[in-house]
């Protein structure tokens, strides 16, 4: 059997690093308390920190993902709200051209008060056609201009029509949702739309044309059928990102957790992990205390 010989100086350094090896865990067990977070550098759980980084990186897209649908819910929200507003314009002018066409019940000066505000309507409506959102035209497609229309109704940036996305915004992985509509979409295109419509019939109304006041009637009816379409296409889309923006909010709240269960520490057992460390510093103190109180003499005699 092999005996080893304890000396006084290793005896001194084997109990000078339990008292470290205590102290650390005190220091440690504060640390977490103090913070609230097992995890307050990589050396702490590298396992962890891995676990935490990569949590931390899909909560960061998630959160994303809602912010881009809270905009597109905003955006779109303002569009169906615009276009309702059209629709009842276009309506109010549907009705105007109905009683014009009554010929015979109304002189020339009723006609003409008519096609007075007919001509409030259009100026109205290219006003609603300039409706923004943050600043942004909304029926403009992808223009960095100001307005959609200019007065007269036609398009201000006709290039910014009819590209391939649009306006979109990414609200899943891999899911990009167009949520502008174009003007000619909505209102008709250059020389067949309804500020064009609303002209004609200003002008008919102005004339006496009853002819020509029945044709605008007809084209009024498909303006507002227009408008009544990207209407329901805008709250198709709506509901789409609403879903995803729903999902999105879920997945944030489901990573929160997550991450709190691998950084955040029990404040319970932590409480309970720092008196069991603090018990234990101060047994080891007190061993070391009497292992090395003897002395030169303790040996001398």
């Amino acid at each position: 059997m092999t005996l080893v010989r304890m000396t006084q100086n290793m005896l001194s350094r084997q109990s000078f690093s339990g008292m470290q090896t205590a102290m650390s865990r005190v220091a440690k067990a504060q640390e977490q308390l103090t913070t609230g977070r097992l995890i307050n550098r990589p050396s702490d759980d590298p396992t962890g920190a891995t676990s935490a980084m990569r949590i931390r990186s899909s909560l960061a897209a998630q959160k994303q993902y809602v912010r881009n649908a809270d905009d597109a819910v905003g955006w779109l929200d303002q569009s169906d709200s615009t276009l309702q507003e059209a629709t009842t314009q276009i309506s109010r002018a549907r009705d105007i051209a109905l009683q014009g066409a009554n010929s015979g019940a109304l002189g020339q000066k009723a006609l003409d008060a008519l096609a007075t505000e007919v001509d409030q309507i259009r100026d109205g409506l290219i006003t609603t056609a300039n409706a923004k959102y943050l600043d942004r035209p909304i029926f403009g497609g992808i223009t960095s201009g100001a307005q959609a229309y200019l007065p007269d109704g036609t398009l201000a940036d006709p290039d910014a029509i009819g590209t391939a996305s649009g306006v979109v915004r990414t609200v899943a992985d891999g899911a990009r949702i167009r949520i502008d509509v174009e003007g000619p979409a909505a209102f008709g295109p250059e020389g067949d739309s309804v500020f064009k419509h609303l002209d004609d019939l200003s002008i008919a109304l102005k004339g006496g044309d009853s002819v020509a006041i029945q044709g605008a009637i007809g084209k009024l009816k498909a303006d507002s059928d227009r408008v009544s379409n990207a209407q329901a296409d805008i709250g198709a889309r709506t509901v789409r990102v609403e879903n995803a923006r729903s999902v999105a909010t879920d997945a944030t709240l489901t990573l929160s957790n997550a991450l709190s269960s691998v950084e955040n520490v029990d404040l319970a057992k932590a409480t309970v992990d720092l008196g069991l460390t603090q018990v234990a510093y101060q047994a080891a103190l007190g061993a070391t205390a009497k292992a090395l109180q003897s002395s030169l003499l303790d040996f001398l005699r």
